[in-house]
């Protein structure tokens, strides 16, 4: 038996990033060895073991082949007679396809050292262009070392094209697509993501609305970018830039795709784009089955952000429907989200990247203003049920247009 540390722990330190986890390949041995030995069997589909102390992931080097459709469709071979290089030529790209003895000497049959030293993302083996998933787990990789330098070789872009142009990612269920994403967006730089899976006709097959939305104008006077598609390419940077949680980044991948919809006759406007978007949205967040915080987040931000665009022009009576909309007075952790995708929205365009956006501000103050009405007061007043609500209200508008007059005409 033979245990060899393999993968992105490996890529991981030849990069000198931190490793976060440990996977291992045990060549040499049989399931039967690794449950005497008291490792901890998971997975139906291969052999991979827990190990009894570390709980981390042991797997028996196995090889694969194609059996069916999608990231499933394969035939897992594993046995003692499995050898390291056979295992590491099914793995997806050479940089993934290192591994370490436990003395350290790296074995590296693939030249993924070579690779990481060119910055070049790279496929392993013709088998690459078997399995649907990869395209998406490229695109991810591309977009967590794109800021090192890192991108997609041509011949590997070009398997990516054919696995798009196949069909096979139809056959990926939306589990496993949502979570490579999530995960995606999550990366430094989520806006390569996306345009790598649109160099490779992946973005057409996978989210065609937003793919629909390059070579869509918008004013340039609004939008220096003039592109739809660049323009969202940059709210996923500005995202990332300042750190926003993954429904943000979801509700502003997602935020113009109505503009996909503007006839060409009335480019470069786009009038109403926001409510057309929402039929959109609401059948991307079903086909993905995002989350429900990210699949609410991105209706209301389509629906509305415009009106946080223009805040500082909204009379209180809208402004209160507004907050009302986001449920502010319970959640109001989802209006502070929706007024920082606003903002995205604001910077995310050419030459503006660094603009204030004073309406974030605004807006957080008056719903601020609009929580600190007392309750207390009306129902000592003897106000309750519908008579309570309609108090209330009137006692927040009130409060709106205070805090209005107050912002409009400064302290004084």
């Amino acid at each position: 038996m033979q245990i060899y540390k393999v993968g992105g722990a490996v890529r991981d330190r030849l990069l000198g990033r931190p490793v976060s986890e440990v996977d291992w390949v045990v060549v040499g041995a049989s399931a039967e060895q690794m449950l005497e030995l008291g490792y901890r069997p998971v997975g139906a589909d291969f052999p991979v073991f827990l190990h009894p102390q570390t709980g981390e992931e042991y797997a028996l080097a196995r090889t694969e082949r194609k059996s069916g459709r999608g990231y499933g469709g394969f035939t897992f071979h594993a046995s003692p007679d499995v050898t390291l290089e056979q295992d590491l030529i099914r793995r997806d790209l050479t940089v993934n396809a290192m591994a370490e003895d436990d003395q350290g000497n790296l074995i590296d049959p693939y030249n993924g050292q070579q690779d990481l030293e060119a910055r070049v993302l790279r496929h392993v083996s013709p088998a690459f262009a078997e399995d649907p998933l990869r395209v998406l787990r490229v695109a991810r990789f591309a977009a967590r070392y794109a800021p090192f330098g890192f991108s997609v070789a041509p011949e590997t872009l070009m398997l990516m094209r054919e696995l798009a142009e196949s069909g096979e990612l139809a056959h990926l269920t939306a589990e496993r697509s949502w979570k490579e994403i999530s995960r995606a967006l999550m990366e430094p730089r989520p806006d390569v993501f996306v345009q790598v899976l649109r160099d490779c006709g992946a973005l057409a097959a996978l989210l065609p609305e937003v793919d629909d939305l390059f070579g869509v104008p918008q004013p340039q006077a609004h939008h220096p970018e003039i592109d739809t598609g660049v323009h969202v390419l940059s709210v996923l940077r500005q995202c990332a830039e300042h750190d926003q949680p993954l429904n943000v980044r979801w509700a502003s991948l997602l935020h113009d795709v109505g503009k996909g919809l503007t006839p060409e006759d009335e480019w470069p406007r786009h009038i109403a784009h926001e409510q057309k978007g929402l039929r959109l949205i609401q059948a991307i967040n079903e086909h993905c089955k995002a989350p429900r915080d990210c699949a609410e987040l991105a209706m209301l931000v389509g629906e509305f952000h415009t009106h946080g665009h223009r805040a500082l022009e909204l009379r209180p009576s809208t402004l209160l429907e507004l907050l009302q909309r986001f449920d502010v007075f319970r959640r109001p952790q989802r209006f502070a989200e929706f007024v920082a995708a606003c903002e995205m929205d604001a910077r995310g365009r050419l030459g503006l990247e660094q603009r204030d956006y004073p309406q974030g501000a605004y807006l957080l103050g008056a719903a601020e203003a609009a929580r600190q009405v007392p309750v207390k007061p009306l129902l000592e007043k003897g106000f309750k049920g519908a008579e309570l609500g309609e108090a209330l209200n009137r006692e927040r508008l009130g409060a709106l247009k205070a805090y209005k007059e107050q912002q409009t005409t400064g302290p004084g």
